[in-house]
This record gives structure tokens, sequence and C-alpha cells, in this order.
């Protein structure tokens, strides 16, 4: 069993020493080892970042310092029943030039061309009573960018639009920290959790 499997079903490690050993890696190192994640592993990581261990802020998906529309890019891993190179995606994210806390970012995956961008916010669930417990950020495709992207961007559309309505819109995922680079979401379609996960890992 690869090592981040063995520690995350561990009965003694906490989300802390799986995020030391991610820390560990490199780039890489940390890619390879989440490719290895079952939806098991996945489900049992985001209940093990629960609390204030697995509290993540803004700063983790966009470093400071890093200034609006340079796109930071978080190389995600879902468990969906997919062939494996369905699996892989990433999710560029902006600093709006508003100055506003959030995050705009979109779906970079192989399904883009036929399904669309699937264009999403990323804000806090601070106040929330509901959303707050399951994770500080949450990335909602009930919003799409109200503000200029990087012009190599696709077009900005809503998810009510074309075959995005199938895949995004409704949805919003739930954000959790492992590590220094490493994040782990929760899908929910509305109020329902939906009992998918993946894993999100920042490029430096």
């Amino acid at each position: 069993m690869p090592k981040l499997s063995s520690l995350i079903h561990s009965t003694t490690s906490t989300i802390e020493d799986i995020g030391a050993h991610l820390d560990g890696l490199t780039h890489s190192s940390r890619m390879a080892e989440l490719a290895t994640t079952s939806r098991d592993d996945q489900r049992t990581l985001w209940e093990k970042a629960s609390g204030e261990a697995g509290r993540i802020t803004l700063e983790h998906f966009l470093p400071a310092g890093v200034p609006p529309l340079r796109p930071v890019v978080h190389h995600g891993r879902n468990t969906l029943p997919f062939p494996n190179k369905q699996k892989f995606f990433r999710k560029p994210m902006v600093r709006p030039n508003d100055g506003t806390p959030r995050a705009f970012g979109y779906n970079d995956a192989p399904s883009e061309q036929l399904v669309g961008p699937g264009y999403f916010v990323l804000v806090s669930t601070e106040g929330n009573t509901k959303w707050a417990p399951r994770g500080a950020w949450v990335v909602d495709y009930f919003q799409h960018p109200d503000g200029a992207v990087p012009p190599q961007w696709p077009r900005v559309r809503p998810n009510s639009e074309g075959l995005q309505r199938l895949v995004y819109m409704g949805t919003r995922d739930f954000m959790r920290r492992v590590s220094q680079h490493v994040s782990i979401g929760a899908a929910y379609k509305g109020e329902k959790p939906l009992d998918h996960y993946f894993t999100l890992c920042r490029e430096d």
C-alpha cells in the first residue's frame, strides 16, 4: 500500500502527520502519491481534515504576493467512475482586480471542449452556520466571475448554459486543508452531499 494511503487509514495518524509527509515531497512526488488515492482514501482524508486542523485560507489557493489576474494552478484528481485519464483536471485561479477577498477560476479538464469550462467563484463560508463546518472556503458553481479574467482563459459563461448544466449547475465544493500545497474537496448538489471527493495540489 502506498505510504499516503497507509497514513490516511492509520488509526493513529492525524491530518498533521499526513500534511508533514506531503510537505516533505517534491511537487511531482506529491502528484504521484495523490494519483493513487481511492474514493475511500479521499473520503477518509476529508473526514480527518475536519475541524480547526483542516481549516483552509484564501492564501492557500492564492499565496500572498500573487498579483490580481495572475493564475495559480491547482492540479486535481477525482475518483469518479471515469477512465483514469478523465480523473485528472486543473483549476487555475486568480485574484479579481477589484480587491475583494475571493478567487475566480474554471475547470481545465478533458471534458472542457464538450461540456464547457465550468467557471466558479471561490468564496468564504464565514457567517454561514450550515456551510462553515463543511469547510472555510467553497468553490461555488452557482456563481461565475463578474469581473475581468486572464485574456487566455475561455469565454466566461454561467453554468446554466449548454451541457455545463449537467455537470456544474447547482454544485458547490467545500474545501479543507491537508498540507501546505494540498487540499481536499467534497461535492454538494444544493445542500445534498454527493459522497464524491477530489484532491487539489497547488503548483508553485
